[in-house]
């Protein structure tokens, strides 16, 4: 893995769901981190359709990239399909939420 990626993933790291009080990365909300160029591409979707903290999480993934990478276009696809399940935790993620 490039130092870039991890770069970025780490800067993912510190975007909090609120309700689950744990990371976008280890909650499994990132489902694909492309670095193309220019640009850097998400996709990511929310624990539920209706989540209603969900347009929150997505300005600060917007937000948090933009600045740790300011000389880079940040475009987020937010998805539904497939649709997120707890098995998509992390091992740390499970730590975090002591399942």
């Amino acid at each position: 893995m490039n130092q870039e990626r991890i770069s970025i993933e780490n800067s993912l790291r510190t975007v909090l769901d609120p309700e689950a009080g744990i990371n976008v990365m280890d909650l499994g909300l990132i489902y694909n981190l492309e670095v193309d160029g220019g640009s850097v591409r998400i996709t990511m979707t929310l624990t539920s359709a209706g989540c209603p903290v969900g347009p929150m999480i997505v300005e600060d993934v917007q937000s948090t990239l933009e600045a740790a990478l300011p000389d880079r276009q940040i475009l987020i696809s937010l998805v539904f399909d497939p649709p997120w399940t707890p098995e998509r935790i992390t091992e740390e993620g499970k730590r975090l939420l002591e399942l």
